[in-house]
């Protein structure tokens, strides 16, 4: 076979090769690659039109790799995990130098995702890569040094502090309520906007334990939109769409910018605190130690700004 043949071979078509034999069949390989099964037998056919070989054997609606398919199989995932590894050593040199924070989604969107112009401001030459995942990292494993997480799901990482705990306190756009003073049960003529986190989280603060420490009638509350993402709701209740019990750490550029006010100033904490978790060889990094204790700081203001006032 001439060197020319074998250059001849498309990539996509390698691709599609792979994927079938590691899946263990078309319809597999399909939905990994987002295309369709006719278009990873497409693919085949060229592979086997240029080797002058059959890789697959077909029987009905399944299919197995021939004797020449598994062998060139072998040779050609060989390759591919030469690309993944690639990938993660450019990944991984990309790194060597920045500093790579992972947060929940909402807590990025919210929270850090706008405090760390104040990092960057005093750090112009740090480079700081920011992550939103829900989903703990494997802290040593995975590309992170540094990550905000929430409860008890800290417990899985070695190292970590706690950070502050947030209040949640009802939230609307300004066009909702007018300038007057309100009082708990005018919250309960408006729509609600309900935050349900997944159910590994303790729950999220209810309009309904709101109502008993308000003192108005359960049966004054009305049903309404359910978000995941204390973010998605916040958004909503800035366009309009009803009163949100939002945490106070997300809504503080909101309440500057006056896209969103407190109605009635009563606030119920989050049943359990942030933490920070770190790789201790972070802190070896050109400023990850002052990233830390950075990061310490402004959640311990947080906390003061979160926490009712109190009353003198």
């Amino acid at each position: 076979m001439t060197d020319e043949r074998l250059k001849a071979i498309p990539l996509k078509s390698l691709q599609a090769f792979e994927a079938v034999g590691r899946c263990g069949g078309v319809t597999a390989a399909a939905l990994e690659l987002r295309v369709s099964p006719g278009a990873i037998s497409q693919q085949i056919r060229k592979i086997e039109s240029f080797l002058g070989i059959s890789l697959l054997e077909r029987s009905g609606r399944t299919v197995e790799l021939t004797a020449w398919g598994r062998l060139y199989h072998q040779e050609i995932s060989k390759g591919f995990e030469q690309f993944a590894l690639a990938q993660q050593l450019l990944e991984k040199a990309r790194n060597e130098t920045a500093l790579v924070l992972s947060a929940l989604s909402s807590v990025v969107n919210k929270w850090i995702g706008r405090r760390i112009f104040d990092w960057q401001a005093l750090h112009p030459e740090v480079l700081v890569r920011i992550i939103g995942r829900d989903k703990e990292p494997r802290i040593g494993f995975d590309d992170v040094d540094f990550r905000v997480s929430y409860g008890s799901d800290v417990l899985q990482h070695e190292h970590y502090t706690e950070l502050f705990r947030d209040w949640v306190v009802p939230a609307c756009s300004p066009a909702l309520m007018q300038d007057r003073a309100h009082a708990a049960r005018d919250l309960f003529e408006k729509p609600l906007l309900h935050v349900e986190w997944e159910r590994h989280f303790t729950p999220y603060p209810s309009w309904a334990e709101f109502a008993a420490k308000a003192g108005v009638p359960l049966d004054a509350s009305t049903p309404g939109l359910s978000f995941t993402l204390s973010s998605s709701a916040i958004d909503a209740a800035v366009n309009k769409r009803g009163v949100v019990l939002a945490q106070m750490s997300m809504i503080s550029d909101e309440l500057e910018a006056q896209t969103l006010v407190i109605p009635v100033d009563l606030r119920i904490a989050l049943r359990e605190s942030y933490f920070l978790a770190w790789d201790r060889a972070a802190l070896q990094k050109p400023h990850g130690h002052e990233f830390r204790e950075w990061l310490i700081a402004i959640s311990r203001q947080q906390a003061l700004a979160s926490a009712p006032k109190p009353i003198l």
